[in-house]
């Protein structure tokens, strides 16, 4: 089976604007979650958010497209990783235009980070604004594909917080089958107003900065991001570096409700199950696992359940929700980058805002940056609303 490796990665997030930043905030345990700076909600002002720190028009300044028009914060938040992660692997814009060049990206939000401004386009105005084409879900991924002219298969995943993890999923496959030599894979979302009332209605947003796997957690803060990462069959990398290869994948869905997992943890134990399984390999084998953690109290009972029926002993795990927030549909791939991140230099996490960990079971996220065990297999889980589970191993190379 041909082998599937990571090339390169690009990410901007609440805890940095590039890789390099992102990995430094993660070394130092620095939290990106705070009040909301550009964000423009009642709710900046009282409640905490994983904000991107450059507002629009720098996003656009670093882009070179201050000159251009119909980009949302979706869509800028995706160039600057998109435009990290294709330089980062050394793309020639004669490898990105390929037919054998695919891109598969992902959101929940898509243009509708302009809830105000698609209201007035569909109901008071009698001529379109610039942002007419810019509210689909797929809106950013065109994007991409008009300024790099990509021409190989494309789409766009939206399964809710698994969305970037099954663009990985999906990636991955489409280089396992013969179908395509390099995949483009990642996920954005960018803080709106449609899906801050929608998570406050369901009353699991926390007024805190979100504690993950803690006894008092209390519900979850929602943040943005994009990230990318180059996937490449290992007959076209060459010489390249290569941080990792994807090793397995799995994705399964328990149907059991619109937003929370089954107590049974039925898809998350199918999800890690399959990944592992594809991987050729037993939990035993796994070293580190980024949990989806998101700080609610059914996430975070049924993941640790899930894992505690899989596993002999729980390996080292951790939740980066605490420094970014939940990205929704970038989350899969952050978090991916993270755990990749973690194997190759062999460090974890620490875990923030933990103060009373879980009662119900002995298995402890870690509380500490740790740089002093070797790490080969990283599991990252990402589960999404309606049940759809995606669990990722990848490999230290």
């Amino acid at each position: 089976m041909k082998r599937v490796l990571v090339t390169g990665m690009g990410i901007i997030s609440a805890i940095g604007e590039n890789l390099t930043e992102n990995h430094a905030s993660l070394r130092q345990g620095k939290t990106g979650i705070a009040q909301a700076a550009h964000f423009e909600s009642r709710y900046a002002a009282l409640l905490p958010f994983g904000e991107c720190v450059s507002g629009n028009e720098r996003l656009k300044a670093l882009l070179n497209l201050a000159d251009s028009t119909g980009y949302t914060r979706t869509d800028l938040l995706a160039s600057k990783a998109f435009a990290e992660a294709i330089t980062d692997a050394k793309l020639s814009q004669e490898q990105i235009s390929s037919f054998d060049t695919a891109l598969i990206s992902a959101t929940t939000v898509g243009g509708m980070c302009l809830t105000d401004q698609l209201y007035e386009d569909a109901n008071l105005k009698t001529s379109g604004s610039e942002y007419l084409e810019a509210y689909s879900c797929a809106a950013h991924t065109i994007k991409l594909l008009e300024k790099y002219k990509i021409r190989g298969f494309s789409d766009t995943i939206n399964t809710a917080c698994s969305s970037s993890a099954n663009a990985i999923l999906m990636g991955a496959r489409l280089i396992r089958s013969g179908r395509a030599k390099r995949v483009i894979v990642g996920g954005v979302d960018s803080l709106a107003k449609y899906t801050v009332n929608g998570f406050n209605s369901l009353k699991i947003l926390s007024a805190e900065a979100c504690k993950p796997f803690d006894e008092n957690r209390d519900g979850l803060n929602l943040g943005e991001a994009a990230a990318y990462l180059v996937l490449e069959g290992e007959e076209v990398v060459g010489d390249k570096k290569v941080y990792a290869e994807v090793a397995g994948y799995g994705n399964a869905n328990d149907a059991h409700h619109p937003s929370a997992m089954s107590d049974e943890a039925t898809g998350a134990i199918r999800s890690m199950q399959e990944a592992v399984a594809s991987a050729g390999i037993g939990f035993d084998r796994i070293d580190y696992v980024n949990a989806h953690g998101t700080g609610t109290p059914n996430n975070d009972a049924v993941e640790l359940f899930g894992m505690s029926q899989l596993f002999d002993t729980i390996p080292p795990f951790n939740s980066t929700k605490s420094y970014t927030g939940h990205t929704l549909g970038a989350a899969g791939a952050v978090e991916a980058i993270f755990s990749i991140l973690s194997i190759v230099h062999n460090e974890i996490f620490a875990s923030l805002h933990v103060k009373t960990p879980m009662s119900s079971h002995n298995a402890r996220p870690v509380s500490a940056f740790t740089s002093d065990k070797k790490l080969s297999y990283a599991l990252s889980n990402s589960f999404g609303f309606g049940g759809n589970c995606t669990s990722l191993v990848f490999l230290k190379q």
